[in-house]
Protein backbone atom coordinates (compact mmCIF):
# COMPACT_ATOMS: atom_id res chain seq x y z
CA UNK A 1 0.00 0.00 0.00
CA UNK A 2 2.77 2.62 0.47
CA UNK A 3 3.89 2.11 -3.08
CA UNK A 4 0.41 2.57 -4.60
CA UNK A 5 0.35 5.93 -2.19
CA UNK A 6 3.39 7.48 -3.26
CA UNK A 7 2.24 6.74 -7.06
CA UNK A 8 -1.16 8.34 -5.92
CA UNK A 9 0.14 11.14 -4.56
CA UNK A 10 2.89 11.98 -6.93
CA UNK A 11 -0.22 12.14 -9.12
CA UNK A 12 -0.78 15.63 -7.87
CA UNK A 13 1.90 17.66 -10.36
CA UNK A 14 2.58 20.04 -7.58
CA UNK A 15 3.01 16.97 -4.73
CA UNK A 16 5.83 16.02 -7.52
CA UNK A 17 7.57 19.74 -8.26
CA UNK A 18 7.57 20.22 -4.31
CA UNK A 19 9.51 16.84 -3.86
CA UNK A 20 11.73 17.74 -7.24
CA UNK A 21 12.70 20.67 -5.27
CA UNK A 22 13.39 19.52 -1.76
CA UNK A 23 17.13 20.23 -1.42
CA UNK A 24 16.55 23.99 -2.28
CA UNK A 25 13.94 24.29 0.57
CA UNK A 26 16.61 22.98 3.46
CA UNK A 27 14.19 22.68 5.95
CA UNK A 28 15.32 20.52 9.06
CA UNK A 29 13.53 17.67 10.01
CA UNK A 30 11.27 18.94 6.59
CA UNK A 31 8.39 17.09 5.26
CA UNK A 32 5.40 17.36 3.11
CA UNK A 33 2.29 16.88 5.50
CA UNK A 34 -1.66 16.83 4.83
CA UNK A 35 -4.02 17.98 2.83
CA UNK A 36 -2.02 17.98 -0.29
CA UNK A 37 -1.24 14.58 0.46
CA UNK A 38 -4.34 12.84 1.64
CA UNK A 39 -7.15 15.09 0.05
CA UNK A 40 -5.14 13.45 -3.39
CA UNK A 41 -5.71 10.19 -2.84
CA UNK A 42 -9.76 10.74 -2.13
CA UNK A 43 -9.41 13.14 -4.83
CA UNK A 44 -8.72 10.31 -7.42
CA UNK A 45 -10.84 7.99 -5.83
CA UNK A 46 -13.85 10.29 -6.59
CA UNK A 47 -12.65 10.44 -10.24
CA UNK A 48 -11.42 14.49 -9.84
CA UNK A 49 -8.44 15.97 -10.48
CA UNK A 50 -5.61 15.35 -8.16
CA UNK A 51 -5.10 19.00 -7.44
CA UNK A 52 -9.04 19.54 -7.25
CA UNK A 53 -10.39 21.85 -4.59
CA UNK A 54 -6.37 21.70 -2.32
CA UNK A 55 -6.49 24.93 -0.95
CA UNK A 56 -2.77 25.01 0.72
CA UNK A 57 0.28 22.93 0.50
CA UNK A 58 1.79 22.57 4.50
CA UNK A 59 5.63 21.66 4.92
CA UNK A 60 6.12 20.80 8.68
CA UNK A 61 9.89 21.45 10.04
CA UNK A 62 11.42 21.61 13.36
CA UNK A 63 13.75 23.78 14.16
CA UNK A 64 14.57 24.32 18.32
CA UNK A 65 16.64 26.48 18.09
CA UNK A 66 14.72 29.35 16.18
CA UNK A 67 11.09 29.03 17.03
CA UNK A 68 10.60 32.78 16.70
CA UNK A 69 8.40 33.85 14.61
CA UNK A 70 10.66 35.81 12.35
CA UNK A 71 12.57 32.92 12.12
CA UNK A 72 9.27 30.55 10.47
CA UNK A 73 8.97 33.96 8.28
CA UNK A 74 12.70 33.42 6.99
CA UNK A 75 11.60 29.68 5.76
CA UNK A 76 8.42 30.61 4.47
CA UNK A 77 9.89 33.15 2.46
CA UNK A 78 12.25 30.61 1.06
CA UNK A 79 9.83 28.43 0.70
CA UNK A 80 7.89 31.08 -1.31
CA UNK A 81 11.02 31.68 -3.50
CA UNK A 82 11.36 27.85 -4.51
CA UNK A 83 7.75 27.21 -5.10
CA UNK A 84 6.18 30.60 -6.17
CA UNK A 85 6.12 30.11 -10.24
CA UNK A 86 3.75 26.98 -9.19
CA UNK A 87 0.68 29.30 -8.96
CA UNK A 88 0.02 27.83 -5.17
CA UNK A 89 -0.22 28.39 -1.22
CA UNK A 90 2.40 26.39 0.74
CA UNK A 91 2.49 27.27 4.23
CA UNK A 92 6.01 26.20 6.24
CA UNK A 93 5.69 25.60 9.80
CA UNK A 94 7.64 24.91 12.84
CA UNK A 95 7.06 22.49 14.70
CA UNK A 96 8.96 23.87 17.67
CA UNK A 97 6.32 26.51 18.09
CA UNK A 98 3.26 25.28 17.75
CA UNK A 99 2.84 25.33 21.59
CA UNK A 100 3.52 28.51 21.56
CA UNK A 101 0.41 29.88 19.63
CA UNK A 102 -2.29 27.22 19.54
CA UNK A 103 -3.94 27.11 22.61
CA UNK A 104 -4.76 31.03 21.91
CA UNK A 105 -5.89 29.73 17.93
CA UNK A 106 -7.86 26.68 19.03
CA UNK A 107 -8.72 27.28 22.35
CA UNK A 108 -6.60 24.06 23.75
CA UNK A 109 -3.39 23.22 25.48
CA UNK A 110 -0.73 22.18 23.07
CA UNK A 111 2.29 20.00 24.38
CA UNK A 112 5.47 20.92 22.91
CA UNK A 113 6.53 18.57 20.35
CA UNK A 114 9.91 17.02 19.97
CA UNK A 115 10.07 16.33 15.99
CA UNK A 116 8.15 17.18 13.19
CA UNK A 117 7.04 13.90 12.97
CA UNK A 118 5.42 14.83 16.62
CA UNK A 119 3.19 16.93 14.46
CA UNK A 120 1.66 14.59 11.77
CA UNK A 121 0.35 12.14 14.84
CA UNK A 122 -1.56 15.13 16.37
CA UNK A 123 -3.51 15.77 13.29
CA UNK A 124 -6.98 15.50 14.24
CA UNK A 125 -8.07 12.70 11.89
CA UNK A 126 -5.51 9.50 12.23
CA UNK A 127 -6.19 8.89 8.43
CA UNK A 128 -4.78 11.98 7.44
CA UNK A 129 -1.66 11.49 9.66
CA UNK A 130 1.15 11.24 6.56
CA UNK A 131 3.93 12.84 5.98
CA UNK A 132 6.58 12.34 3.13
CA UNK A 133 10.29 13.33 1.82
CA UNK A 134 12.54 12.21 -0.73
CA UNK A 135 12.66 8.06 0.11
CA UNK A 136 10.24 8.21 2.76
CA UNK A 137 7.01 7.77 3.91
CA UNK A 138 5.53 8.37 7.40
CA UNK A 139 2.21 7.02 8.47
CA UNK A 140 1.95 6.39 12.14
CA UNK A 141 -1.06 4.82 11.61
CA UNK A 142 -0.92 2.89 8.28
CA UNK A 143 -2.75 3.70 4.99
CA UNK A 144 -5.79 1.87 5.33
CA UNK A 145 -7.89 3.97 6.98
CA UNK A 146 -7.07 6.68 4.44
CA UNK A 147 -8.20 4.63 1.73
CA UNK A 148 -10.93 3.39 3.08
CA UNK A 149 -12.11 6.99 4.42
CA UNK A 150 -12.51 6.13 7.82
CA UNK A 151 -12.82 9.36 10.29
CA UNK A 152 -12.25 8.70 13.82
CA UNK A 153 -11.04 10.91 16.47
CA UNK A 154 -7.39 10.69 17.41
CA UNK A 155 -6.90 10.15 21.00
CA UNK A 156 -3.73 12.29 21.20
CA UNK A 157 -6.34 14.97 20.17
CA UNK A 158 -9.29 14.35 22.36
CA UNK A 159 -10.74 17.67 20.67
CA UNK A 160 -14.45 16.42 19.83
CA UNK A 161 -15.85 19.95 18.53
CA UNK A 162 -12.70 20.48 16.29
CA UNK A 163 -12.87 16.99 14.88
CA UNK A 164 -16.55 17.77 14.52
CA UNK A 165 -15.92 20.55 11.80
CA UNK A 166 -13.34 18.92 10.61
CA UNK A 167 -14.77 15.35 9.81
CA UNK A 168 -18.18 17.60 8.26
CA UNK A 169 -15.76 19.61 5.92
CA UNK A 170 -14.13 16.57 4.62
CA UNK A 171 -17.53 14.68 3.90
CA UNK A 172 -18.91 17.75 2.19
CA UNK A 173 -15.92 17.27 -0.09
CA UNK A 174 -15.93 13.67 -0.21
CA UNK A 175 -19.46 12.41 0.51
CA UNK A 176 -18.22 8.40 0.49
CA UNK A 177 -16.00 9.13 3.85
CA UNK A 178 -17.28 7.78 6.98
CA UNK A 179 -17.11 9.35 10.38
CA UNK A 180 -16.98 6.77 13.13
CA UNK A 181 -16.66 7.00 16.63
CA UNK A 182 -14.31 6.29 19.18
CA UNK A 183 -10.72 6.04 19.70
CA UNK A 184 -8.11 5.38 17.07
CA UNK A 185 -8.08 1.42 16.33
CA UNK A 186 -4.64 -0.64 17.19
CA UNK A 187 -2.39 -1.33 14.26
CA UNK A 188 0.29 -2.37 13.87
CA UNK A 189 3.33 -0.30 12.27
CA UNK A 190 5.95 -1.69 11.15
CA UNK A 191 9.41 0.96 9.77
CA UNK A 192 8.98 3.75 7.58
CA UNK A 193 10.21 3.11 4.27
Amino acid sequence: MQERFITDILKNRNNRAILERWSTLALPDGWLVAGCLFQTVWNLRSGAAPEAGIKDYDLFYFDADDTSEAGERRVQARADEALGDLGITVEASNQARVHLWYESYFGHPYEALGSARDGIDRFLVPATCVGVRPGELYAPNGLSMLYDGVLTMNPLMPHRELFDKKAASYRARWPWLQIQPGDLPHVETGPTC
